[in-house]
């Protein structure tokens, strides 16, 4: 699985970048004016964009997006205590802060060249045509992750010709939005139905579609706080909706166990990230999903993890009685291995051991194939169906100034499945008689239930401007209930308004004299 995307990618490596230095590199091997003339080559460009969601080194989806970069109520670290990203202490030096720039910046400028070097004369196919809405599309979603990420940051659009090039300093929010809906919005008109495509890995209209949605509701969160595009949002949700090309998985766990057993299903995973092999070999495209935050287990031939994350009670409690993705997303259970005898069994938490238990979502006994300790192919999904209909609740819920039919039809749809019924049939789970207020926190809570662990819950506090708080909040809880636990809070209690973004890195304001440093830092 996941061949299509990595093995041409590992051919797509010459184009590097970062928004200084890097853009000051010119391609190795083969000069852009040479390389994009075929289709392959094209293809293979476009798949050097798309391995940028994929560091080697954990800082993209292959770790750090769903881990230590997204810190929230969700989870802590076990044992650490202090001084770590984990526990939200680090500065502008810190190594993985700059690495994830520069590789944000490397697929901005691998779009920038393939953008530039193609011209719409070689587009003379719909899938050629496609291949360009994909790397637009690619180009707005890296810069949708660097201001989430970052804030405001350099807006470069063209490739680095010269290393005399002038630097750039930081563009506002509003002026990089309107070129992330831009990109996005052309490459909707471009790009392939999801049917049309190999997998769910390459970019399709309903993709596309989903992430505009999610981008919208941003700008009309915070900081933009641009109100209007909520129906924005809602329009894009009822795009994905309408289209019927995706719908709920009847059971919650299967869509998890499908990415651990290397089955792909576009039916709720809109688009997800190809990971490919385990570093055994010459292929270096795998992940670690289901590692750090997975089950505990020492032995290999099982599913190795750490079981570094370890849940909440915050989240644990957050789940109403009889929800099943309770103890499927929140692991009941470890292994133990025997000293003597090597025997690995399941051994089930007691009910007071809350703060014990890790992430279950990905579960690495169901991976097939040979095992490795610390990577493995498992994908991680960026927009699932179920995050479309949430989203189309909330905005639907904030144009109307309360819950329409279809708000309450969407949150239902999601409610059902979780407590094991028909999506489709009415339910005594279904919500109803909600003020606007009221509705907009049952989505809230809707949302940490159904995407935890999937890198959206920090991203929808920020926006939502409660960040801050819901962390000293939960630090509060964590060190009043936790403890030997106690500990677990400290990430909370070390959120100060600094961390709604991350520091601009140290490397990059030392060689980028237009760059300042974000508050706080």
């Amino acid at each position: 699985m996941k061949r299509y995307i990595s093995a041409i990618a590992l051919a797509a490596t010459m184009l590097l970048s970062s928004c200084s230095d890097f853009l000051d590199k010119e391609p190795d091997f083969l000069s852009p004016e040479n390389f994009y003339q075929t289709p392959e080559q094209m293809e293979s460009a476009m798949n050097g964009v798309y391995n940028r969601l994929i560091d080697p080194n954990g800082r993209m989806y292959s770790k750090a997006l769903f881990s230590y970069f997204a810190i929230s109520d969700e989870a802590f670290y076990k044992s650490i205590s202090m001084n770590n990203i984990r526990v939200m202490q680090f500065d502008a030096g810190h190594l993985d802060i700059g690495r994830f720039w520069e590789v944000l910046y490397e697929g901005v400028s691998r779009a920038n060249y393939w953008l530039a070097y193609v011209d719409d004369s070689q587009l003379d196919t719909a899938d050629k045509r496609a291949m360009k809405g994909e790397v637009l599309f690619l180009r707005g979603y890296y810069y949708y992750l660097l201001t989430s990420y970052f804030g405001e940051v350099p807006l470069k659009l063209n490739p680095t010709l010269s290393p005399d090039e002038k630097p750039l300093g930081k563009s506002s929010l509003k002026e990089i939005y309107v070129q992330i809906v831009k990109d996005m919005q052309e490459a909707e008109s471009l790009v392939l139905d999801i049917d049309a495509l190999p997998s769910n890995e390459r970019v399709s209209r309903t993709a596309v579609q989903a992430v505009l949605a999610r981008v919208f509701l941003k700008m009309a969160g915070q900081p933009l706080g641009d109100t209007d595009r909520y129906a924005d949002a809602l329009a894009y949700a009822d795009k994905v909706t309408d289209s019927h090309k995706h719908s709920l998985l009847a059971d919650y766990s299967r869509i998890f166990i499908n990415h651990s057993q290397d089955i792909n299903d576009p039916s709720e995973c809109i688009w997800e990230v190809g990971m490919y092999g385990n570093k055994i070999g010459a292929e270096d495209l795998a992940g670690s999903v289901g590692v750090e935050n997975g089950i505990l287990c020492r032995d290999i031939k099982v599913g190795y993890s750490g079981g570094a994350m370890q849940v909440t009670k915050r989240l644990y409690d957050a789940f109403e009685e009889g929800d099943l993705r309770r103890d499927w997303s929140i692991a009941p259970y470890y292994y133990a291995t025997d000293s003597e005898t090597g025997i690995t069994e399941q051994k089930f938490y007691s009910a007071k051991q809350i703060y014990n238990r890790n992430p279950g979502k990905w579960r690495r006994e169901y991976e097939t194939g040979e095992k490795a300790q610390l990577y493995n192919s498992t994908n991680f999904p960026i927009v699932r169906y179920s995050d479309v209909l949430l989203m189309k609740a909330e905005a639907a819920n904030a144009v109307n100034n309360g819950p329409t039919k279809e708000a309450y039809e969407a949150i239902n749809m999601v409610r059902r499945r979780a407590f094991g019924v028909d999506v489709n049939t009415p339910s005594a789970y279904d919500l109803e008689g909600l003020s606007a207020s009221e509705f907009f926190e049952a989505v809230k809570a809707e949302r940490f239930r159904e995407l935890c662990f999937e890198g959206q819950r920090k991203l929808d506090l920020i926006r939502w401007g409660i960040y801050v708080e819901t962390m000293n909040e939960y630090g509060r809880e964590a060190a009043a209930d936790g403890g030997s636990f106690a500990y677990a809070g400290n990430s909370g209690l070390n959120t100060t308004a600094r961390n709604v973004v991350f520091p601009i890195p140290n490397t990059e304001l030392t060689v980028n004299k237009l760059m300042t440093q974000n508050p706080g830092w």
